[in-house]
């Protein structure tokens, strides 16, 4: 379970009456406990509770929590007696909770945090037991607690609209469906925070004055939406009835257009009731929006509540982008007022621009980043009443779905106020906040087909654009100036990823209009690489400075031949930040593996930082790999750059499936021939699997045993049909010899060595097999040395080894992808002394008797992160530490000194 499926069930279980017996084992089901569990508590096997009596109900899961269910007004002291149980402390209880359906209080054992409020009022709190879930993002969720719930109402609201009305549902009324959402949240937050004069005025409004049967909502809500899209002055010739007439007039094209609505059930009017009673001030809208954008894509609507982008973690790509600066040039400031004011006017004249801006999080987070400076500038000068001089239409995005750039632009209206309310005050904020400008800032449409400096130019262009509906932005819109011309652009945020394998056709056309000019290699890229391409035109033109967050493969493998001599010819890499999880709100969430790539101008000096972990790092230079030294591109050696043996692919067979065998029950019972052709058969999933598959294996002298064996005939004789069907004139060729494979590389040896060609990224080591060569036939699906030194294992199997296949050879979805051109000939390793090569020798067979040990284990198995066995760690780690004591003479610090040493000795390599 999720976090908002985890908030939905408790919210249900607080809404329906108390029944004491049930409740410990309704809360443990709303945290995703199965219902064999629960019936294993109910019948005492697994309760370990030593609370029970006619008074009280205790239910103790082991390692998670001790429950108690006590009589009224005793919630107190039963959580007392749960805190000096023994059984508590025994089972070791994460949790003790305690309630009498009036009152409900809990404690943390560990952190020693307590929750005290109303029963109702629990749902509140779900993000203090999220633990219970296995979720390990929960400081995060507490601390978006109220988005996550909001964001669940909001969505059964939504899907029970849809459900109701069909036709909202259809691609000619999303827009409409999802621009009523967007009203609707404005309205809530609004009569929470005294935007609307009143109490609940908007949920009150809708309570009172529509039918319990829901039959007229409809109207009642187009109703106040028409009022606050008319002026106070134009109100009486509307006849408004005096419950529209007390909303104000909002402006900002938010409830212009039509205020058609669409028809509720009573179930959707009991929702909309429920998302208004909840308290919008505590919206947080750097959070919500990446949430509450899942809502209305049906795609994403599975997933709802994982879509998280934590603060800190965009703050990873801001901080050195320009904030880390302009907090460096506050503190220089001191209290000097000349310093402290050419700051805050610099300020106030740089522009942020999010090319896919989603629901406008990074937009968000600057804006309100900027805003807390300001007012520390303020407050040393002794100005704290100046209203802001930062300009909102300063953060401009893109973005290419029309709810999320909504979203985007009222998360920004939103958190303009809440600043406003912190740092000048209720009253000014409310004075300054209504009637909404109706400037469009943030630009519906696709980031790769439009003109950046149209929507982000460098000082302006005389020309205002004021729209008639703030969310109905034209992709063909006029420049719009900015509040103040000149000044810095930076350029962030998080574009969608998307590998070349998995792009549509519209995704292709667009890096083809962009990149085809540039390089034959355009396919190959990565979504994400038309940002950076267009980032970089942008910086070398008008200075500034990107950074993007995105996986690592466009800082892998062959993309960086066919992007980054593109990029820096334009820009160069300033701040980078190495791996690290880009996690999200879902159970045991690992998250997807990412990297922040900063460009700034070549013509400006930046200081360079390569962040890895928590540290930082200051460096002269950093290369496409991301480490600090000026190394070559590493390119296809046809032959080892390194002096050690070869590696080949294994044989392709190219025969239909029809030389291929699943099992050796796919024989014959009884035909002696066509068994003894056959051989074993090893590719990448054979070798993690530790089961092979078998193949026939037919040598030119053996071709007469072919018409012995019906067996064999007909499969060759389906070779043969196969090659003559396909494309390739030279497969076709190859129909004239069926028996054989197409590529047989199969020399006489006595021991191979059989190289996966993908690997997990989960694994710390690649995962190379020692197979007698005789009766085994290695794929293409696989490399393969024969009768290489057993010391050479030693190398294969090194975390060195696995850092630079990694980073050079780069990755085939999430896996790991081999290449014994690219990964093993350029595979830098010193001058091997015959001690060397004997040390090696025995790490590696230390680590192939370990893996021995736990015969019949699978390599998938044994190389499980979390299950690895001891003593194969320990072989690999002696293993490590031999190998890196030959390269530096003692152990590297982090994968980040293992990868420079690794480009150090390529580069004296190639010379």
């Amino acid at each position: 379970m999720n976090a908002v499926e985890i908030e939905e069930a408790i919210s249900q279980l607080a809404e329906q009456p108390f029944v004491a017996t049930e409740f410990p084992y309704a809360f443990l089901e709303a945290f995703g406990n199965k219902e064999t569990t629960i019936k294993r508590l109910k019948t005492g096997g697994e309760n370990k509770s030593d609370i029970g009596s006619e008074s009280s109900l205790g239910v103790l899961q082991r390692n998670n929590i001790h429950i108690a269910v006590c009589r009224a007004g005793e919630a107190n002291a039963t959580l007392q007696k749960l805190r000096i149980s023994p059984a508590t402390e025994k089972f070791k209880a994460k949790f003790i909770l305690a309630t009498d359906g009036i009152d409900f209080e809990a404690e943390d054992i560990l952190t020693g945090e307590t929750v005290a409020c109303r029963y109702s009022d629990f749902p509140n709190h779900f993000g203090f037991f999220l633990a219970l879930a296995g979720i390990s993002t929960i400081k995060q969720i507490r601390e978006s607690s109220f988005d996550i719930r909001a964001t669940s109402r909001l969505n059964r609201l939504y899907v029970e609209l849809l459900k109701n009305n069909p036709d909202w549902s259809t691609a000619e009324r999303r827009h409409d469906m999802n621009h009523f959402m967007a009203r609707l949240i404005f309205c809530f937050f609004a009569e929470d925070t005294d935007i609307f004069n009143g109490n609940d005025l908007f949920t009150a409004t809708i309570d009172q004055m529509s039918a319990r049967d829901s039959s007229d909502i409809d109207w009642v809500i187009s109703e106040t939406f028409r009022a606050m899209n008319t002026p106070i002055k134009e109100r009486a010739k509307n006849n408004f009835r005096p419950w529209a007439d007390a909303f104000p007039y909002v402006n900002g094209g938010l409830f212009s257009g039509s205020t058609e609505t669409p028809k509720f059930t009573k179930i959707a009017r009991s929702y909309l009731l429920h998302v208004g009673s909840l308290d919008w001030t505590k919206i947080n809208p750097d959070i919500f929006g990446s949430m509450i954008q899942a809502v209305a894509d049906d795609e994403e609507r599975g997933a709802l509540g994982m879509h998280y982008t934590s603060v800190p973690n965009i703050l990873k790509v801001l901080n050195p982008l320009f904030l880390d600066d302009l907090r460096a040039e506050l503190e220089a400031a001191g209290d000097n007022p000349r310093k402290l004011l050419h700051l805050r006017k610099r300020m106030a004249h740089i522009r942020v621009f999010d090319p896919a801006c989603g629901s406008g999080n990074f937009l968000v987070i600057a804006y309100k980043q900027m805003r807390e400076i300001e007012a520390e500038i303020n407050k040393r000068r002794g100005e704290l009443h100046l209203k802001s001089e930062i300009p909102l239409t300063n953060f401009r995005g893109i973005e290419l779905r029309d709810f999320s750039a909504e979203i985007a632009r009222l998360a920004l209206i939103i958190a303009e106020y809440q600043c406003d309310v912190v740092y000048i005050g209720q009253k000014e904020a409310l004075q300054a906040f209504l009637p909404l400008d109706s400037q469009n800032w943030i630009t519906c449409g696709n980031a790769l087909r439009l003109d950046w400096l149209t929507i982000c130019p460098p000082t302006g262009t005389g020309v205002k654009l004021v729209a008639n509906d703030l969310f109905s932005t034209p992709l063909d819109q006029a420049e719009i100036d900015f509040e103040n011309e000149g000044g810095e652009t930076y350029i962030c945020g998080n574009p969608p990823y998307v590998g070349d394998k998995k792009q549509t056709k519209e995704q292709k056309s667009d890096l083809e209009g962009i990149l085809a000019r540039e390089t034959s290699r355009w396919r190959s890229l990565d979504y994400i690489a038309g940002f950076f391409y267009k980032a970089s035109q942008i910086v070398s033109k008008q200075g500034g400075s990107a950074a993007f967050v995105t996986t690592n493969s466009i800082c892998q493998g062959q993309q960086v031949n066919a992007l980054w001599p593109l990029i820096l010819r334009q820009a160069e890499i300033t701040s980078a930040h190495t791996s690290f999880k880009w996690a999200n709100l879902a159970a045991n969430n690992a998250g997807v593996t990412v990297i922040i790539v900063q460009l700034s101008s070549c013509q400006n000096k930046y200081k360079k930082r390569i962040f890895e972990d928590d540290t930082e790092r200051l460096v002269t230079h950093i290369s496409p790999y991301l480490t600090s030294q000026v190394t070559p591109l590493v390119t296809n050696a046809s032959q080892p750059l390194n002096e050690l043996p070869t590696m080949t692919n294994g044989c392709a067979p190219k025969d239909g499936g029809n030389l291929l065998l699943n099992h050796l029950t796919d024989l014959p019972i009884n035909d002696t021939i066509a068994a003894s052709v056959v051989k074993e058969y090893w590719g990448s999933d054979e070798i993690i699997s530790g089961i092979p598959r078998y193949c026939l294996w037919i040598n030119d002298s053996e071709v007469g045993k072919i018409d012995k064996s019906h067996f064999l005939s007909e499969r060759i004789k389906g070779v043969r049909e196969s090659r003559l069907k396909s494309e390739k004139l030279a497969t076709r060729e190859w129909a004239k010899h069926p028996h054989r494979f197409v590529e047989i590389r199969r020399p006489e040896s006595t021991v191979i060595i059989a190289m996966p060609a993908v690997a997990t990224e989960k694994r710390q080591y690649l995962t190379p097999v020692l197979l007698p060569a005789q009766n085994v036939v290695v794929t293409n699906a696989a490399f393969v040395m024969y009768d290489p030194s057993t010391w050479v294992f030693g190398l294969l199997t090194s975390r060195l080894h696995h850092i630079w296949i990694k980073s050079v050879c780069g990755q085939l979805e999430t896996r790991i992808r081999y290449s014994n051109t690219l990964g093993w000939n350029t595979f830098p390793v010193p001058k091997l002394t015959e001690k060397n090569k004997q040390d090696l020798t025995r790490c590696a067979e230390d680590i192939l008797l370990a893996r021995e040990v736990h015969f019949p284990a699978t390599i998938a198995d044994l190389y499980d992160p979390d299950n690895m066995p001891e003593n194969l760690r320990r072989a690999h780690d002696r293993n490590d530490e031999v190998l890196e004591r030959i390269y530096i003479g003692r152990r590297f610090k982090n994968d980040t000194e293992r990868l420079e040493k690794l480009f150090e000795l390529y580069t004296k390599m190639k010379k």
